[in-house]
Order: C-alpha cells, then sequence, then structure tokens
C-alpha cells in the first residue's frame, strides 16, 4: 500500500511500504517518517526546490537527495545528481529521468513493486498570448517528450494542470492520460486554486485512470 500526501502546489510525500519518498518540496508543513528517505527535486525552479531540505540531513542519516543536475550550491549532505534520459538503481529504488518541456527532469521510479511517475515541469505549455509557431513548437515538444515514455507501465502519475493556462490548463494532463493510461493521476501545480483538479476530473472523466480530486494541504491519500 501507498499512503500519498499533498504538501503543496507540486510537493507531495509517497509513504510505501519499506521507503519514503518526497518531491519538488516548496514549503509547508512536512513530517517525515522513520524509514529510509528519498528526496527528489526535478529542477531548480523556487516553486519546485527549497534548499531547506538540506536540513533535514541534520537529523536523519538515512536521507538522500536525487537532484536534476541544474540545482547548484548543494552542501555536504549524500546526493545524487541526474540529467535527462539516465538510469540510477539506489538500494531498492530504480529511476529513469526523462526530459522536460522547460527546466530539469521527470522522474519514473519503481519501488517496492509500484511505478511512479513524476513530471516536474514537463506540460503542455499553451500560453494564449504566444504565437501560433511558439504554441506548435510546445506542442511538438511535449508529444515527443510523452512519446519516450509510452510503454512503461505506471500506477501513478503526479502531473501539472496549471491554472496560469486558463482554459488549456488540462491540455497536458488529458493528452499525457490518453497515451500514457495511468492507472492514478494526481493533479498538481496548481498553487492554492484546488477548485481545477474538480475541473480536471470533469474534463477526464471519460477516462479509465483514475483522477484524485485534491481539496487542500496536508491532504492524505491512500491507495492500492
Amino acid at each position: 500500500m501507498m499512503k500519498i500526501e499533498y504538501i503543496y502546489h507540486s510537493g507531495f510525500t509517497v509513504d510505501t511500504k519499506n521507503h519514503f519518498l518526497v518531491f519538488d518540496y516548496y514549503k509547508g508543513k512536512i513530517e517525515l517518517k522513520d524509514k529510509p528517505t528519498y528526496v527528489f527535486c526535478s529542477h531548480n525552479h523556487l516553486d519546485h526546490f527549497n534548499p531547506e531540505i538540506f536540513n533535514w540531513s541534520k537529523d536523519k542519516d538515512d536521507i538522500l537527495f536525487i537532484l536534476s543536475s541544474d540545482i547548484e550550491n548543494v552542501p555536504n549532505v549524500k546526493a545524487n545528481f541526474i540529467d535527462p534520459y539516465e538510469e540510477l538503481k539506489i538500494n531498492n529504488l530504480h529511476i529513469k529521468t526523462f526530459g522536460s518541456t522547460d527546466r530539469g527532469v521527470s522522474y519514473l521510479i519503481t519501488v517496492d513493486g509500484n511505478s511512479i511517475f513524476f513530471a516536474g515541469d514537463l506540460n503542455w505549455w499553451h500560453w494564449k498570448n504566444d504565437t501560433e509557431e511558439e504554441k506548435r513548437q510546445e506542442e511538438r515538444a511535449f508529444k515527443t517528450e510523452i512519446s519516450k515514455i509510452k510503454g512503461n507501465k505506471i500506477d501513478l502519475a503526479f502531473f501539472p494542470v496549471d491554472p496560469r493556462l486558463e482554459e488549456y490548463y488540462y491540455l497536458g494532463g488529458q493528452y499525457f492520460i490518453n497515451e500514457i493510461q495511468p492507472k492514478v493521476f494526481i493533479p498538481m501545480h496548481f498553487g492554492d486554486k484546488f477548485e481545477i483538479t474538480k475541473e480536471f476530473i470533469n474534463k477526464a472523466k471519460d477516462s479509465s485512470t483514475s483522477i484524485v480530486e485534491i481539496n487542500t494541504t496536508n491532504q492524505i491519500i491512500p491507495l492500492f
């Protein structure tokens, strides 16, 4: 069984049978567990990375940081730096990275029999004020990246539904669900706009993927 906690924005924890994973902590209340802990940072944008995370290692020996290679000024902690399209095996975790349509990496992690995809800033960034050519470029870049992920079994996916894209917020998530067909889809990257998660469920309701509605920070989501 996995237990997910929504921290804030794109920050989540995933508590599995034997491991504790933290993704893109930015701010908010977080409680670490008495388990081997792996802290993932997809890129260096300030809404995905907070150097405060390195202080956690002062009180916890069994913590390892898996960081996109664009993250700099890292103190003397146990850390692995990773680029797109690399693989890393650490203890009982198998980590594959894919690219982004913004900065850094996206992660595909196999742990305790479950596969978890964390998109970071990988999304179909369809901005209303872009030129038509810019919109086509964004679409091509996104669909090319998704084609590289396709074929992987994904039990749980964290993916952006960014309200700044206005009526186009759903494009990336819906395309990802249609192409990848994860068992469970958890929306992220929406700040305080919790209502967008329910709106997205209504947009993608014909899918066999289970989509999670998020209503508050520190919401607990039990799975499997």
